[in-house]
């Protein structure tokens, strides 16, 4: 298996794995949250809502530069 497509499917997971987080932000309030994401607080009732952007903004980086590496490669002269 080529080098390249190895990091193909690690940024492509990786950008799932956001999607996952962002979920997880946009939808448990601070409190509620796992203990090691930034932004636990257990008196705040309030939702993360930029923590979700950052993690989707993320999760987009990834799949767009997998979406780049998969792409044809071109030959030099």
């Amino acid at each position: 298996m080529p080098n390249s497509r190895i990091l193909i499917i690690v940024a492509a997971l990786a950008g799932v794995v956001f999607l996952v987080i962002a979920g997880v932000y946009f939808v448990e309030p601070a409190k509620s949250l796992p203990s090691f994401f930034p932004g636990h607080d257990p008196a705040m009732t309030g939702h993360h809502t930029k923590h979700g952007i950052a993690a989707v903004v993320v999760a987009l980086a990834c799949f767009a530069f997998a979406w780049f590496q998969s792409g044809p490669k071109t030959a030099s002269a």
